[in-house]
């Protein structure tokens, strides 16, 4: 099997497909190393596992809307394109979404995936409770009012258990619009940065680094929002356009300010869109939003290096949050996503570079993206690391969710008392 960019080969040594909860509980119980796959969209080996492999997709799709409560419970291996859907048929609504509605909600909660808007938290933000299964095969259910259990659980890399249902915070539904600007100048969206991230409900910027402008900004204004006035020395588009400059803009969203729903405007690219696998490699870097004008500016000094391996670049931003592995944790962010083309080698020699030239400004990697593990200082990133650490020890003292990967962002794994 391989994942969705087809970068990576998993290392499975068994391959299983449970059609219910609690045949999975089953498998989890009897097997030595094990992981689950959703989507597979992430780009490193942080659901990988030389044991047991677990596909989701033979699970029962539920997606039950407690409309007094202002809840939905959704079943793992659900996408948010189904999610959403359901939900709008049924007027309500989540915060946000990512650029892809094709992924899976447990497999992005867990690697703290996110959309973009500078009050707008990740999508882990909307999570009120978490199913888990654990090593034992037991099913856990965990709630905002577990305190730190929970905050430790919603972002955890598939190291505490099997996700197999969350329930999220809904709200009404609500509509927006899009546009798309061009040619901004850097030095304009440096000076104004804060002021041009904060004009409207969700804001993207496309670029390579290279040249004195960049290419693309696309802005996602709620319906109520007044027009944008100010398009900060850049130009309105005169046609649809792809974050891409070569590429078709027939799959993306629609443009030109015209209003529709909110799950039709917040992803960049439709839900009936099927995207092609094995054309891209992704990483990104998350890091405080006041940082980000000098962030930038120093990425910039790299474009020589990166432009060649990159298709292209989206600067966004996220509110803070409580989740101890959260990029977002405790901090307003702006994350500098980079779209490579399939080059892996090159691409691979020039990661340190650049995590070393945003490490000054506390960068924190994407989980399940391309960075190097032995590159960062995880306890200084995240200040409950090493809460982490004790909590996957107590709830998985022999390592049956570990991998390579999580070995060596974790360390040695030490049973807690």
């Amino acid at each position: 099997m391989k994942n969705w960019a087809g970068n990576l080969e998993y290392s499975s040594a068994d391959v299983r497909r449970p059609g219910s909860v609690a045949e999975l509980a089953e498998v989890v119980a009897g097997a030595g190393r094990v992981k689950a796959l959703g989507s597979r969209h992430s780009f490193n080996r942080v659901g990988d596992t030389d044991g047991t492999h677990i596909l989701l997709d033979a699970l029962p799709r539920t997606i039950e809307l407690d409309s007094a409560r202002r809840r939905v419970k959704v079943s793992g291996g659900v996408s948010y394109g189904e999610l959403c859907r359901s939900l709008e048929q049924s007027g309500v609504a989540i915060h946000n979404l990512a650029s892809l509605p094709h992924i899976s909600v447990a497999g992005a909660v867990q690697t703290g995936t996110h959309g973009s808007g500078v009050d707008n938290p990740s999508l882990a933000g909307a999570v009120q409770s978490i199913d888990l299964v654990r090593p034992s095969g037991e099913l856990a259910t965990l709630s905002r009012d577990d305190g730190d259990e929970f905050l430790g659980s919603v972002v955890a890399l598939g190291a505490l258990g099997i996700v197999t249902g969350l329930e999220l915070s809904v709200w009404p539904s609500f509509r927006m619009r899009q546009r798309v600007l061009e040619n901004l100048p850097w030095d304009r969206a440096l000076a104004d940065f804060n002021t041009l991230v904060s004009s409207a409900y969700s804001v993207s910027l496309f670029t390579d680094y290279a040249g004195e402008s960049i290419s693309q900004v696309w802005l996602k204004a709620l319906d109520s929002e007044p027009a944008l006035v100010d398009t900060f020395g850049a130009t309105a588009a005169t046609q649809s356009r792809h974050p891409l400059p070569d590429m078709s803009a027939e799959n993306c969203t629609p443009q030109f300010d015209e209003p529709g729903p909110w799950l039709d405007r917040l992803p960049h690219f439709r839900h009936e869109f099927t995207p092609s696998n094995g054309e891209e490699l992704q990483s990104e870097f998350i890091l405080p939003l006041e940082h980000a004008p000098a962030a930038l500016q120093a990425v910039r000094g790299l474009a020589d290096k990166l432009a060649p391996l990159l298709f292209v670049s989206e600067i966004r931003t996220g509110a803070a949050d409580e989740f101890w592995l959260s990029p977002f944790y405790r901090q307003q962010s702006v994350a500098l996503h980079f779209t490579w083309k399939p080059l892996q080698a090159h691409v691979e020699a020039l990661l340190p570079e650049l995590e070393e030239l945003l490490q000054p400004f506390g960068a924190r990697p994407h989980w399940g993206k391309l960075f190097t593990p032995s590159g960062h200082d995880w306890d200084q990133l995240y200040p409950r690391f090493a809460d982490f650490r004790t909590l996957v020890s107590r709830h998985d003292p022999e390592g049956k969710f570990r991998n390579g990967l999580l070995d060596s962002i974790l360390g040695v794994r030490t049973a807690a008392p």
